[in-house]
């Protein structure tokens, strides 16, 4: 289920161009980033939105394995470990997030095991099933999520996402249904509707959101897109609670995002509340500059005006080096809460690396934090390492 972030969307950041530095692909959200500090226990590493198994330009490997430790200095050290296999037309992803025990040893803490089945050339299943583990080890169901997707002739999809959990004598019942319809409705104009339904009062699920997006494509490269999002009151009236507003640019090596957020006051008026300016440029081959800048109506520390104040400024650069390494800097930049009419300033570095290994991959994730001294101070370092070995990135359009 999507779900609505009431804040601005952050992009992480990197450190602004000095001669001889390389840079980095598309902006990762300052969210995602915290998130994987602090829960990284429930959805594992999430620091970057691309990983040294992300898309690439060869067929990738039938089955690989990966390890991915994390240490952060307010979170238990965590290991994740994830496998992946293919035999035909059957994918088979598990990962196992461990946890340090009380005697100091590393115990399994939850275990996500993802089947992807591909009945037809149109139709493919996924199911995914979450485990818990208690002090002895044993495995006990969680949840499981079953997805169907249907593709249909001219690109139209039809998406059902069913999500049931055990009740108390072990039988599955539904929680959540959510039904995705993609259709034509017109040249270059696609129609997206979502429906959401939830356990009901009455016995059984019922409708409680409904998303309502149109996209449309230019002939010069722009897609511009409206996403409506409404809330059901419980008596069968459906209200606008957000209206999401975008425009994407593609200019030869240039790319550009502009995301507007509206929400309903307390007065029932629909007021522009938040907004995200992404701007991705390929200076030379292999080398690739992002700057995201958000806006919102609340700014630390001070009393909402009603209008938007820039909250957060990200920088992002990587580059990919003639020995195959992937060097990436980020940089975020927020406002002083003590003292916020002096601007935004410097208050998470983060730094990664991709290094190509004899079987594999290996990284190395750094972020560092300012204190209340000013001062910035380590507060997490991830490694990971994988034996499916990297190849040549394939950079891709919207």
């Amino acid at each position: 289920m999507s779900t609505t972030n009431t804040y601005p969307r952050s992009a992480c950041v990197a450190r602004q161009p000095v001669e001889g530095d390389c840079r980095a692909p598309s902006g990762v959200r300052l969210c995602e980033l915290l998130l994987a500090i602090g829960t990284c226990l429930c959805f594992g590493l999430r620091l970057f939105a691309q990983t040294p198994d992300s898309l690439t330009a060869e067929e990738p490997p039938k089955s690989w394995t990966a390890t991915t430790n994390l240490k952060s200095n307010n979170l238990n050290p965590t290991r994740i470990v994830e496998s992946h296999s293919q035999s035909g037309n059957r994918t088979v992803d598990k990962q196992s997030i461990q946890i340090r025990g009380l005697d100091g040893r590393l115990v399994r803490y939850q275990d996500i095991e993802t089947e992807t089945l591909q009945v037809d050339a149109t139709t493919v299943r996924t199911t995914t099933r979450t485990f818990s583990r208690d002090a002895d080890g044993a495995k006990s169901l969680l949840q499981v999520t079953e997805e169907v997707i249907h593709t249909l002739p001219g690109g139209e999809s039809n998406v059902v996402r069913i999500t049931s959990n055990p009740d108390l004598n072990g039988e599955l019942q539904p929680v959540q249904r959510e039904i995705v319809e993609t259709k034509r409705v017109g040249v270059n104009l696609d129609e997206t509707k979502t429906t959401v339904m939830l356990p009901s009062i009455n016995g059984g699920l019922a409708p409680v959101l409904k998303t309502d997006e149109v996209r449309k494509r230019s002939a010069n490269d722009t897609v511009e897109s409206q996403k409506t999002t409404l809330l059901s009151d419980g008596a069968g009236n459906w209200q606008v609670s957000e209206i999401r507003q975008s425009t994407i640019r593609q200019e030869a090596d240039n790319h550009s995002t502009d995301e507007r957020i509206f929400r309903r006051d307390a007065d029932g008026k629909l007021d522009e509340v938040s907004r995200m300016v992404s701007k991705e440029s390929e200076s030379t081959p292999g080398e690739t500059h992002n700057a995201v800048e958000a806006y919102s109506i609340d700014v630390p520390g001070v009393t909402p005006d009603g209008s938007l104040h820039l909250v957060e400024r990200a920088t992002t650069v990587q580059c990919t080096t003639a020995t195959g390494e992937q060097i990436t800097e980020q940089r975020v930049e927020q406002p002083n809460s003590g003292d916020p009419d002096s601007g935004l300033r410097i208050s998470i570095l983060a730094n990664r690396t991709v290094r190509p290994a004899p079987s594999g991959a290996e990284a190395t994730h750094t972020i560092r934090m300012r204190d209340a001294n000013g001062s910035f101070g380590v507060v997490s370092v991830n490694t990971r390492e994988s034996d499916k070995v990297p190849t040549i990135q394939v950079q891709q359009t919207p």
